[in-house]
């Protein structure tokens, strides 16, 4: 029986992984099978960031949020309990934008929250 050295479908699979090495230092671009584990290794990385980058700009959100409702005499739980009250719906992300590019506008949901946390 002669021997199977892999033809079109091993060439294509292994160029299909060279492909995402590119850029890739040195070896790690250009032989197989340093490319298939930096490749490997990347994938699994780019997985578990997109997870984190959920987690971290969550966390700034709120780190934004706190120091600009402390400015206003309100902490961020108190803001937060009082926004609930008053059935305000906006998000984390929207607050703290609003809090960097729009203070005025912060300052008046603010109020709000004070205003249903005293009722």
């Amino acid at each position: 029986m002669p021997r199977a050295k892999g033809g079109f479908k091993t060439r294509r699979r292994r160029n299909k992984v060279l492909k995402q090495a590119k850029g890739y230092y040195g070896g790690r671009s250009r032989l197989y099978r340093t490319a298939s584990e930096a490749v490997d290794h990347a994938l699994r990385h780019a997985y578990k960031d997109r997870k984190a980058k959920k987690r971290e700009f969550r966390a700034l959100w709120i780190v934004r949020i706190n120091a600009a409702s402390r400015a206003l005499g309100l902490t961020y739980g108190r803001l937060m309990a009082g926004l609930n009250k008053a059935g305000v719906g906006l998000n984390r992300k929207a607050l703290a934008d609003m809090a960097y590019n729009d203070p005025a506008a912060f300052k008046a949901i603010v109020e709000t929250a004070k205003e249903n946390l005293a009722a």
